[in-house]
């Protein structure tokens, strides 16, 4: 196999159509060449939330021809490809099986191998796409509208599980609370940008298992505790009383993320912390963050803000850094299987 290897990743999960080009030189950190990513929300905004079928539709468009546009960016051949990595899972079945089926085609008309990756795996390691790339071992916040994890990451596919959410993802907490509030959809940034006008004290909202002294969520019941609010405020309130809901809301989402941060770091005794997922784009989350993880002597990495949703460059960056490790397990036989439902860590 060549010292240098160009990666294509293919990232197809839900609502959005990621493609990008990774290049592996030897021991050298991987190197984006291109990326390209596609957002159907326009298209989903008129039922207030993803629309399984449409969306599968969708990737079926745009995959192709945003492939494309990347090799094209990249100025590479699609000959020049050497290996094709998608997303087998978690995500909504049919979006899936159109990355899969497109990468393994591909992969069989390049007589190239294709390789399937983890999609929180993908998140998990895009900070190291960044500028200021983490180092392991290291604590992970998983965080984002399908999952709200901590990790202890020693190493590329070393991951152990210190505490997860019960029953809404942080990422559903801000969205079921923007949709309350009469948002648009996606509800998490419409929210956080009402937030910025508003009294963060104006509600007392719960902090779900803020002490139970585990980093384990919660955050059904803050969802109830704001439909509660929503029903006294009544039918038309003004815009400052749906702003100060939004602002406690986001502030209790904020500190409970924080605080379960910090046991985590405090439980491992590691110095450094990772954040990814869609939330972890939050101005908020991100400030208080780096407050208290400075007092502490704790690093903090975040992807860039162009990589916190999802996108092709995690996929490909996630493959290649298997590569380096030779923990990557690529296929040639033209078969493929996709899991809408799967564990990080899980065989």
């Amino acid at each position: 196999m060549n010292s240098v290897q160009r990666i294509l990743g293919l990232e197809s999960s839900c609502d959005e159509t990621g493609v990008a080009l990774v290049e592996v030189d030897g021991d050298a950190p991987p190197r984006l060449l291109a990326q390209g990513l596609y957002s159907q929300i326009a298209m989903h905004q008129a039922y207030g939330g993803v629309v399984p079928e449409l969306a599968s539709r969708d990737h079926v468009r745009r995959v192709l021809p945003l492939t494309r546009e990347v090799l094209s960016q990249a100025g590479v051949a699609l000959q020049d490809v050497d290996l094709i990595a998608y997303t087998q899972g978690p995500g909504l079945a049919g979006a899936l099986l159109v990355g899969a089926g497109v990468a393994v085609s591909l992969a069989a008309a390049l007589d190239v191998p294709a390789l399937p990756v983890h999609h929180l795996e993908g998140h998990l390691l895009s900070p190291f796409l960044s500028v200021d790339p983490p180092e392991f071992p290291f604590v992970a916040l998983l965080v984002s509208g399908g999952h709200t994890q901590l990790m202890r990451v020693d190493d590329v596919g070393a991951y152990e599980m210190l505490g997860e959410t019960i029953d809404d993802a942080a990422g559903e907490a801000f969205d079921k609370s923007a949709k309350l509030l009469g948002l648009p959809y996606p509800g998490g940034p419409h929210l956080a940008r009402m937030a910025e006008f508003g009294n963060p004290e104006a509600f007392a909202l719960p902090r779900p298992l803020l002490h139970s002294g585990k980093p384990d969520f919660s955050f059904a019941g803050l969802k109830t505790a704001v439909l509660t609010q929503v029903k006294k405020i009544g039918d038309s309130p003004c815009e400052q009383t749906k702003a100060d809901l939004a602002a406690s809301t986001q502030a209790a989402i904020v500190e409970v993320l924080v605080k379960k941060s910090l046991l985590a770091l405090k439980m491992t005794g590691l110095k450094r912390l990772v954040v990814a997922g869609g939330v972890g784009a939050n101005s908020k989350l991100r400030e208080q963050l780096n407050a208290a993880c400075e007092k502490r002597g704790v690093r903090v990495h975040y992807p860039e803000l162009s990589l916190c949703t999802d996108n092709g460059a995690m996929i490909a960056m996630a493959a290649a850094l298997r590569v380096q490790r030779g923990s990557a397990e690529p296929r040639r036989d033209g078969g493929f299987e996709v899991r809408p439902r799967w564990e990080l860590g899980a065989a």
